[in-house]
């Protein structure tokens, strides 16, 4: 390196060598020492990001280097034979450059070296087709549409009524739920409790000059995401620094999210413009009930609500027993900062949520042995926060080492697994992430996403929270009706309360308007909290006391509070739940279930490309078509007495008696997902065909309704019904 240095310094100043050299042949004999080394460095086919930058990086210093000399050799005057070979190396490290430089790309963009198709237009043939067959539209479209608001056309509304079927069948049904269906518009008091009034913001960030706002963390994410992507010149290093800020990045604060815009040099995308600093923006719609516009109110940002009020009653309507489950599926609405990704981000869609009421003091679950033994992908807080990758971990695992809080919360983690990839969402592109501790609610014991990787990157699509007692508490607090279950003792108990009374004329002295939450926080401390404290307070005369929703610590004197325990006889324990929550974004399963059953595949002729939609039988919008092979009037009869057993049986189905190719009517509805299809070729027999291979049987007219019912009802496989009728060739049908 000594050399090239040398090199590079003489040519910068325009002087003569002083190398040492005493010959032009040394010259070219110490270069190609030099060089050759550097061709070691091409990095495997199967060579990970950080290694590929790094040989990226060491390439092109080589070829800054290789540069420089050709530059030394020309003003040295040597022959041109020397000079050429020294360009010949020059242009062998640039095309190795150039190949590393792809191998890089074909990594970040997430595509193998083999792959030619970008995540962009995989996702753009995605969309194109399910706009082309109406699965949505965005709405108003004749208007222009409105950002982050669309339309499910018929096939779209069947696979969104099916997703919702199964779970009701996999959640309602099977844990035995109470469902319920509230409204829509909420009073502001309710949400006020919840917190939402205050709480339910995201950061924004507006353009200076024009006004225009952004999410902070959109732009952030879009930022580190943008360089990763395209810029290949980055080190390993700040590729790994741009990594981390893109996992703990919903762990950043407002400061810490303001800092970072400032660092990076982020501006207006549209304009390039400086930004403001962050700031909260609430995301509810905000409407009065009423035509006096006196009682104000929010459409309601989540459906849990409608649940938690209604708690009394459904604990009665249970028997007032626990542990029990509500459910409900509605509509929700958020004013989005920026909407986009299509139904991944939008202003009104579909929730389906359920609390799990329980025993704060027994988080078991009876049936969570059915589940303890799934292993899947996991990302714990830790892994995220040391820069490591999602693992396959066992949930009895997980749950056992307090990784998971606890049984009932493993046990709906699992549920969830199952409900998802049972769907057909792809098990090695769905993962569980935990939740950082900034990005946790304060009052929430643990909280997991279900994250599924599509096109643009890993999406949240299911939260799973121990939600702890704090929304039953709220509400009672607030509405003054006590949300509380008993559990009834069959003799009296001796127990010993812990007794916590704030003195409140004190309290509103130090505190005056934040008394309110200081009197909140002492009373909801745990035992040993309060035994600490009073511990202290005897010793020390005061004590630092962290209030959550101040966000700060304040000072506790001895005369503020009064903490003890008492000795009394119970004949029933009153308690408030806790709540396990998972809250399911239908509108995100559905579009990441979307590109997880996209194929293409080469037509029978081979000149052109055709769309395919793998759906599960379970979920695809129709389960068969019937085909009469050509227009004749028997066949036709023979459709329609197929066409009527289908409806009774229950069985979505289309009848196509178009005269185009049974070729092309296959591609239309393969383009759909429906995963059967009937073609009549004769009065007394037909034949069915699947999907995804292609493969045919041949059954009689009266037995092709039930067949199709076994296998769409998942009593049978088409393995099964492939073993036991006969098979039918598809060369010249589908020709």
């Amino acid at each position: 390196m000594r050399i090239l240095l040398r090199l590079i310094s003489s040519s910068s100043t325009g002087h003569h060598f002083r190398a040492g050299l005493s010959s032009r042949h040394q010259l070219s004999a110490q270069l190609s020492t030099l060089i050759h080394p550097l061709k070691s460095h091409s990095p495997p086919m199967a060579a990970t990001e950080d290694s590929l930058r790094k040989a990226l990086a060491e390439k092109q210093s080589a070829v800054e280097g290789q540069g420089n000399a050709v530059r030394a050799l020309k003003a040295a005057k040597v022959s041109k034979a020397e000079i050429d070979a020294a360009i010949g190396t020059l242009n062998a490290l640039k095309l190795e450059k150039s190949s590393i430089e792809k191998q890089l790309q074909a990594v970040v963009s997430g595509n193998g070296p083999d792959s030619s198709v970008s995540k962009e237009a995989f996702r753009q043939a995605v969309v194109n087709t399910l706009e082309r067959r109406l699965f949505y539209i965005p709405s108003f479209k004749i208007y222009r549409g409105v950002a982050g608001l669309y339309d499910y056309g018929p096939p779209g509304c069947a696979v969104k009524s099916n997703v919702l079927a199964f779970w009701r069948q996999h959640f309602v049904l099977e844990e035995n739920m109470l469902e319920v269906d509230c409204p829509c518009v909420t009073p502001e008091v309710v949400l006020k409790a919840s917190g939402h009034v205050d709480k339910f913001t995201d950061l924004m960030v507006k353009d200076e000059k024009t006004g225009t706002c952004y999410r902070a963390d959109h732009l952030l994410k879009d930022f580190c995401n943008e360089k990763l992507q395209k810029d290949l010149s980055i080190t390993a290093e700040k590729a790994a620094e741009l990594k981390h800020v893109l996992a703990v990045l919903d762990d950043l604060s407002a400061e810490e999210l303001g800092a970072k815009i400032k660092e990076y040099g982020i501006v207006a995308p549209d304009t390039k413009n400086p930004l403001s600093d962050p700031y909260p923006f609430n995301l509810m719609f905000q409407t009065s009930i009423g035509p006096s516009g006196l009682i104000p109110g929010y459409m309601r940002p989540e459906t849990a609500q409608g649940i938690f009020v209604n708690f009394k009653d459904l604990y009665y309507y249970n028997g007032n027993k626990l542990p029990f489950a509500a459910a409900q599926i509605g509509q929700a609405f958020r004013n989005e900062i920026s909407p986009r990704q299509g139904l991944l981000r939008v202003r009104e869609f579909t929730l389906a949520e359920i609390e799990h009421f329980v025993d704060p003091e027994d988080k078991s679950h009876p049936k969570y042995p059915e589940v303890a033994d799934l292993e899947f992908l996991m990302f714990p807080r830790e892994e995220q926060m040391s820069g490591q990758s999602a693992k396959r971990i066992r949930l009895g695992e997980a749950v056992s080492k307090g990784i998971v809080n606890n049984e009932t919360l493993g046990y709906f983690i699992g549920r969830v697994y199952l409900f998802l990839t049972r769907l057909g969402i792809d098990k090695k592109r769905l993962r569980f992430r935990q939740h950082l501790a900034n990005e946790m609610a304060h009052y929430a014991a643990d909280c997991w996403d279900a994250e599924i990787e599509c096109s643009y990157g890993w999406i949240e699509c299911v939260g799973i929270a121990d939600r702890s007692a704090y929304d039953l508490r709220a509400h009672s607090e607030k509405s003054g009706v006590p949300l509380v279950a008993h559990e009834k003792f069959s003799e009296p108990r001796e127990v010993e309360k812990l007794v916590i009374a704030p003195v409140k004329k004190e309290l509103g002295l130090a505190f005056k308007g934040n008394q309110k939450m200081v009197v909140e926080a002492l009373e909801a401390m745990n035992e040993k909290e309060a035994m600490e404290m009073k511990a202290s307070l005897e010793t020390k005369g005061e004590v630092e006391f962290y209030v959550c929703t101040l966000e700060k610590n304040v000072c506790i004197k001895k005369n503020m509070v009064t903490i003890s325990k008492e000795k009394k006889k119970e004949h029933q324990r009153v308690f408030t739940p806790s709540v396990i929550e998972p809250s399911f974004g239908i509108g995100r399963i559905i579009y990441c279930l979307f590109e997880h059953s996209f194929y293409t595949r080469p037509s029978k002729a081979g000149d052109e490309q055709l769309n395919v939609f793998q759906f599960p039988p379970l979920v695809a919008p129709i389960k068969c078509t019937v085909f009469p092979l050509v227009q004749n009037q028997q066949y036709e009869e023979v459709a329609k007495v197929i066409s009527r057993s289908l409806t009774a049986a229950g069985i979505s189905h289309k009848i196509d008696i178009t005269g185009t190719s049974i070729g092309k009517r296959y591609a239309r509805t393969d383009e759909l997902g429906v995963p059967f299809a009937i073609t009549v070729d004769s009065t007394s027999s037909v034949t069915i065909r699947e999907r995804d291979s292609k493969d045919q049987i041949r059954v009689n007219v009266e037995e092709a309704a039930s067949v199709v019912k076994s296998v769409t009802d998942g009593q049978r496989t088409w393995d099964d019904v492939w073993s036991n009728f006969p098979h039918h060739s598809s060369g010249t049908t589908e020709d």
